[in-house]
C-alpha cells in the first residue's frame, strides 16, 4: 500500500500528466454540474412524480446512465447515450456498407470522417429521442409543474433544441478529455454518472439492513464482501486472455549475404476472453426493450402477461432470454470485431508463424476456432455477471443496491477503471517511473 501511495505522488511530479488529470476533472465536474440544472419551463420541485419512476427498473438503467440527470429533467438528460447508439449503428453498417469499409481502411482521414458522419447521425437520434423524453415529462409530471403552459409548442421546440445542444455538449465534452486529458473520455462520463448513483444506493442499504433492522450489520458486511469479490471477477474477465504463441524469422548476416533462420524471438497474440466488452448487454438491453413494448398494444390477457414478464428487469423470464441473448450476442459481436483472416495476413507478411499452423488461411482456421472455444466461457460469465443484480435482489437486496453487483454498470466501471490507469501507467513508465501497482522509485533514465 505504501508503494501504490508513492506511485500517486509521482503522479504529480510530471507536470504533462497532472495538468492532463486536472483538465479531465474539471470538464467532468462541468458535466455533472450540468446533470443537475433543469429544463427551462419546468418546475424543479414538482419532479417527484418523475423520480419515482425511475426509481427501479428499466428507468432506473436510464437514470443511472445519465447521472441521474433523466430523472431531474436535467439539460443533459439524454446523456453521451445517443452518441454510443450512433457508435454502435456505424460500426455495425461498416460491415455492410463499402464506403464506410472504405473509411476504415483510410487512416487517420478516414477516421475524422467517420467521426463526422456518428456527429451527424447522433444529432438525428437526439431528435428523435427528445420529443420521446418531453412527452414521457408530459405523461409523468403535473400540468402545473409547467411554467410555459401544458402541452406549448414553445416548450417543446425549446426543450428538443436544449436536450440536443445538451447531447452535443457532453459529446464535446468527452472528445476534449479524450485529446487534452487522459484518454476514453465518452466512456469517463459514463462511468462519472453511474458512480454518482453509488453513494445514494448504498445509503439506502444501510438504512435498511441497519436503521431499519433488516439484517442487520453483519448483512451488510456480506453484501460488501460480496460485491468485491464481483467486482475481482469482472477484472478477471475483463483482463483474461489467451497467449497464442508466435515464432517470427531470425534475420543472420553471413559474409556478404543474409539468411533467413527460423527460431527468432518468440511473442504472443494475445486473444481476450471477453472480446466484445460490454457490447453484447447493451444489444441485448436494447432488444429486451421491443417485447413489452409490442405486447403492450394489444389488451388481451396473453400481451399483457409477456408485457409485464418483460418489463420485470429482476423477473426470471426477463433474466432468461436477457442471459440468452448475451451469448448470442457475444459470438456476434467477437466475430465482427476480431478479423482472425486480418490478423493472419499481417502475420504472414512480418514473418512470423504459429508453430505447427501454416500461414494464411490455415493461420485463420486455427485463430478463430481457438476464439470460438474461448469466447463460449467468456459469454456464460459475461451473462452470469449481467443477470446478478436480479440474483441479489432475490435475497432482500435493495434494487438500486443491486444495480452495482453486476450488468453494464459494473462492467463498464471495471473496464473504464483499468484502461485510465493503464493510460496512468504508461506516462509514469515513458518519464522512468514504475507503474501505479509497482514500487514509485524513479527509474534511472536510459540514454
Amino acid at each position: 500500500m505504501k508503494k501504490f501511495f508513492e506511485s500517486l505522488a509521482n503522479v504529480w511530479k510530471i507536470e504533462e500528466l497532472k495538468n492532463r488529470i486536472l483538465f479531465t476533472l474539471g470538464l467532468l465536474l462541468v458535466y455533472r454540474f450540468g446533470a443537475h440544472v433543469t429544463l427551462p419551463g419546468i418546475d424543479a420541485s414538482q419532479l417527484h412524480s418523475l423520480a419515482g419512476q425511475t426509481k427501479d427498473g428499466i428507468g432506473s438503467i436510464l437514470d443511472m446512465f445519465t447521472g441521474g440527470a433523466f430523472s431531474k429533467a436535467s439539460v443533459f438528460a439524454l446523456g453521451i447515450m445517443p452518441y454510443i447508439s450512433a457508435s454502435i449503428v456505424v460500426q455495425l453498417m461498416g460491415i455492410a456498407i463499402p464506403y464506410l469499409q472504405k473509411l476504415q481502411k483510410d487512416g487517420e482521414s478516414g477516421r475524422k470522417k467517420i467521426n463526422q458522419i456518428t456527429r451527424w447521425l447522433t444529432i438525428a437520434i437526439t431528435l428523435v429521442q427528445g420529443p420521446g423524453y418531453i412527452y414521457n415529462l408530459y405523461k409523468t409530471l403535473p400540468q402545473s409543474a409547467f411554467l410555459l403552459g401544458f402541452d406549448s409548442f414553445s416548450f417543446l421546440f425549446s426543450s428538443v433544441l436544449i436536450l440536443t445542444t445538451g447531447t452535443i455538449f457532453a459529446m464535446w465534452l468527452g472528445e476534449k478529455i479524450t485529446d487534452k486529458g487522459i484518454g476514453n473520455g465518452i466512456s469517463l462520463l459514463i462511468m462519472v454518472g453511474i458512480l454518482a448513483r453509488l453513494p445514494q444506493a448504498f445509503v439506502q442499504e444501510f438504512q435498511s439492513t441497519i436503521t431499519n433492522n433488516n439484517g442487520g450489520p453483519m448483512l451488510l458486511v456480506i453484501e460488501v464482501i460480496v460485491w468485491l469479490l464481483v467486482i475481482i471477477a469482472c477484472v478477471l474477465l475483463v483482463m483474461a486472455v489467451r497467449k497464442i504463441p508466435v515464432q517470427y524469422a531470425r534475420r543472420t548476416t553471413t559474409g556478404d549475404y543474409e539468411q533467413d533462420a527460423a527460431g527468432g524471438n518468440r511473442q504472443w497474440i494475445p486473444l481476450k476472453l471477453n472480446a466484445s466488452g460490454v457490447m453484447p448487454i447493451i444489444f441485448a438491453q436494447a432488444i429486451m426493450f421491443i417485447p413489452a413494448a409490442l405486447a403492450g398494444l394489444s389488451q388481451s390477457e396473453t400481451s399483457q402477461s409477456i408485457a409485464g414478464a418483460f418489463s420485470n428487469m429482476f423477473g426470471f423470464w426477463y433474466n432468461l432470454v436477457f442471459a440468452l441473448l448475451i451469448v448470442v450476442f457475444t459470438y456476434f459481436y467477437t466475430a465482427i470485431t476480431v478479423p482472425t483472416n486480418k490478423m493472419a495476413d499481417d502475420l504472414k507478411r512480418s514473418g512470423g508463424f504459429i508453430p505447427g499452423v501454416r500461414p494464411g488461411v490455415e493461420t485463420s482456421d486455427f485463430l478463430d476456432h481457438i476464439m470460438s472455444l474461448i469466447t463460449f466461457p467468456g459469454s456464460l460469465f459475461l451473462a452470469l455477471i449481467a443477470v446478478f443484480p436480479a440474483i441479489v435482489v432475490s435475497f432482500g437486496v435493495q434494487q438500486s443496491w443491486a444495480m452495482f453487483f453486476g450488468g453494464t454498470s459494473l462492467i463498464i466501471m471495471v473496464g473504464v477503471a483499468i484502461d485510465t490507469i493503464q493510460q496512468i501507467n504508461s506516462y509514469l513508465l515513458n518519464k522512468h517511473y514504475d507503474g501505479l501497482m509497482k514500487s514509485g522509485k524513479n527509474r534511472k533514465a536510459v540514454a
